[in-house]
């Protein structure tokens, strides 16, 4: 069986670093998450989103997590062990894979990842599924310009790109805007018509 080396751990430092361009509880309020909420995290990494996100939607609500680095996913759920946060259920495979519900989620979200997926219209209907009928799909990612931070511009969606994907995948974009120096966001509700 041949080992894929798995990428370089994040550091406190580092998220300390990372908040300092990236707010992940202004986003998340920004789009309207609340106590009592299922948001879904595709893509969640160590939880730098994840993890405010379960605080927020408290005991009443429960975050999912979906990623394809085990090693993440332990420090993940580590870290929700050590905060008391039991409103954490972590899923670890392929997003383009995983339906985790139908019309389950008040937030699917992707935070700075939708272009990492090997298929990320396939990705993008999945989120549709699991979305509630008035559920948002929402995608943070990466201006595509030169960035001091984030992947080679040739790898990065614009917006317009993001948004035609979601189109493609069902889903009715609502609104495009910056979000902080270095991204933006889209966000997306289920065509109706699509169900």
């Amino acid at each position: 069986m041949v080992q894929h080396p798995h990428p370089k751990r994040h550091l406190p430092e580092d998220e300390a670093a990372r908040r300092r361009w990236q707010h992940p509880e202004s986003i998340l309020e920004g789009i309207g998450l609340a106590s009592g909420s299922t948001f879904i995290d595709v893509g969640c990494g160590e939880g730098f989103f994840a993890l405010p996100a379960a605080r927020m939607v408290g005991p009443h609500g429960r975050v999912c997590g979906i990623d394809i680095d085990a090693e993440a996913l332990d420090l993940l759920q580590e870290k929700a062990f050590v905060e008391g946060l039991d409103n954490v259920v972590l899923h670890h495979g392929m997003a383009e894979e995983y339906v985790l519900c139908n019309g389950c989620a008040d937030v699917v979200f992707f935070g700075i990842d939708l272009h990492d997926f090997v298929d990320p219209v396939r990705v993008l209907v999945n989120a549709r599924e699991m979305a509630a009928p008035e559920g948002l799909i929402v995608d943070v990612d990466w201006k595509k310009e030169p960035l001091p931070l984030g992947p080679p511009t040739a790898k990065k969606f614009s917006p317009e790109h993001a948004a035609a994907l979601m189109a493609e995948a069902g889903l009715v974009v609502r609104t495009v805007a910056e979000s902080g120096p270095y991204h933006y966001s889209v966000t997306a509700v289920p065509d109706k018509r699509k169900r």
